[in-house]
């Protein structure tokens, strides 16, 4: 009794979710709606398009802004099916069993480990289709992630979903149906606040610095390097404010460490060992489109 009243009066003092006055639909026709989560992924393609065309401009592009049109096909067709298929593997492989749920993409469920899978593998067929190098173009991709990640996770905020952990943090927010009918609502951490400003904001901010005022684009692997590690560390850092999936607190009670965690460490791994050795794979870099050779 007494930790429920403790309950009670902590949500008392704290920003009950449903005061914000957030839809998951930006437009509704009747006929059509639009939810956020949809404009969040068409902001983030667009956004790093427009992005991308920038940092192609500047000396030692590895594509042309032709080629970068061709790309966004690629790698959206990488987002959605890369991110659905993870999703499916990593947290309700019951799906397998039900092939109709498993291309409801309507009803949610993507894995952003999944989408830089099959992000991965669109930009390696597109540079074997035209003859470039793979590794130097996911190096820019990398730069222009985090503006897809970023409103990802106000479109998650904004659904109120993948909330955090139970906390008494002044910011804390209580969100509805995180607990059985009945119980009260514990004031919990916006988790999904808090990636936004990792994930998005803070990592794009160390891109940026590496783009544009360091060599790093003429060592190949080296920015995607700082996004893996980067991201994985972020990442990895939240979900210790962040609850688990449902159907997979199984896992984070065994072993300590949710599935986003464990994700994560290959990430983190592998951002090390391109970082450590970019610096081998550095070679004289002669644009695509226009401008002079860069040593």
């Amino acid at each position: 009794m007494t930790d429920l009243l403790t309950l009670a009066a902590a949500s008392a003092g704290h920003i009950h979710f449903d005061q914000l006055g957030l839809s998951k639909v930006a437009l509704d026709l009747g006929f059509f709606t639009i939810k956020w989560y949809s404009l969040a992924y068409i902001a983030g393609i667009l956004i790093g398009w427009w992005y991308l065309g920038r940092l192609l401009r500047q000396p030692g592009a590895p594509m042309s802004k032709a080629h970068a049109d061709d790309l966004v096909f690629y790698a959206t067709l990488g987002i959605i099916l890369g991110g659905r298929i993870g999703y499916i593997l990593f947290y309700a492989p019951e799906m397998l069993v039900n092939p109709i749920r498993a291309v409801s993409l309507w009803d949610g469920g993507m894995s952003f480990h999944g989408g830089v899978i099959g992000v991965t593998l669109g930009i390696i067929l597109f540079a074997r289709k035209n003859g470039l190098n793979w590794l130097r173009i996911h190096d820019y991709v990398a730069c222009v992630v985090p503006f897809g990640l970023f409103f990802g996770r106000l479109a998650n905020f904004v659904n109120g979903e993948l909330w955090g952990k139970p906390t008494n943090v002044a910011w804390g927010i209580v969100f509805p149906n995180t607990v059985m009918a009945g119980q009260i609502e514990p004031v919990r951490h916006p988790s999904q606040l808090y990636e936004a400003g990792l994930e998005g904001l803070l990592l794009f901010a160390v891109l940026w610095f590496f783009f544009w005022r360091t060599k790093s684009r003429y060592e190949p692997g080296k920015l995607t390097g700082i996004f893996l590690l980067g991201y994985g560390l972020c990442r990895f850092t939240v979900e210790f404010f962040r609850e688990p999936d449902k159907q997979l607190v199984w896992l984070a009670d065994m072993t300590g460490l949710h599935m986003g965690q464990w994700l994560c460490l290959p990430m983190i791994a592998g951002g090390i060992y391109l970082i450590a050795t970019a610096a081998g794979r550095r070679q004289r870099v002669e644009p695509i489109a226009g401008g002079e050779s860069v040593a």
